[in-house]
């Protein structure tokens, strides 16, 4: 499923249910929703969540900033020769790797300076950027797609913000949940529980499809109905 329908319809579904059993929808919940409802997806490169917070002109400027580093390097003589020769070829055949592989390489730098330093602000960054260093190297659909990723995820929400408000916890693991859900109408489905090699597969469709188009269609028109009749109900109030 497209990574918009993914985020109308894991958000929409979960603050639905957040007001439909009275809990506080706050702004950090909303937040924390959105993100989950995209999160299983961080495995992938150019999925919504990593094109949207690594944007395609963020790395370009990577690019001009690792060319110009290079050209620094080979004129300034701050290195002897050969070895500024080195460097700045090796700075400058970096910055022209494929987008996907500088998108990943951040993502290592994040997370491995959140490990570094976030470890002493917050314990939480410790495990999420070692999440972030290991999802790089994982399959598309692979960990985050299981009955893991979702337990890890809902583990650290709710001992990060127990104490705070239930409805971020809640909220934002019955999203990454839901994430879950409907990929598993695809007709490559989910591997929940590896290494058992049961696929939970509906089949419905296809993401990209013209078929599959028409299902991500019916799913967000449903999401939008079940909104509207919470929030007409009264039930959907928002606390700052």
């Amino acid at each position: 499923m497209m990574g918009r329908s993914h985020f109308v319809i894991s958000t929409g579904l979960t603050m639905s249910a957040l007001a439909i059993f009275n809990q506080p929808i706050t702004i950090p919940a909303i937040l924390i929703t959105g993100i989950s409802a995209l999160l299983p997806d961080i495995d992938e490169p150019n999925s919504l969540i990593v094109s949207r917070t690594l944007p395609k002109g963020l790395i370009r400027l990577l690019q001009l900033l690792l060319i110009a580093t290079g050209a620094v390097v080979f004129f300034s003589g701050v290195m002897p020769w050969p070895w500024n020769i080195g460097i700045a070829i090796a700075v400058g055949l970096f910055s022209f790797l494929p987008l996907r592989t500088l998108r990943n390489i951040c993502m290592v730098g994040i997370g491995t300076s959140l490990i570094v330093v976030g470890q002493g602000i917050a314990p939480w960054n410790y495990i999420i950027g070692a999440l972030l260093v290991v999802c790089v190297f994982l399959p598309h659909r692979g960990l985050t797609h299981t009955i893991y990723g979702l337990g890890i995820w809902a583990a650290i929400l709710y001992f990060a913000s127990h104490e705070v408000s239930s409805a971020i916890w809640i909220g934002g693991s019955l999203s990454y949940a839901l994430h879950l859900l409907a990929d598993s109408l695809t007709n490559r489905g989910i591997r929940p529980l590896p290494p058992f090699k049961f696929r939970l597969k509906f089949n419905l469709m296809s993401t990209g499809s013209r078929w599959g188009g028409v299902v991500e269609g019916a799913c967000i028109g449903l999401t939008v109905i079940i909104l509207v009749i919470t929030f007409y109900t009264g039930r959907f109030q928002i606390y700052l």
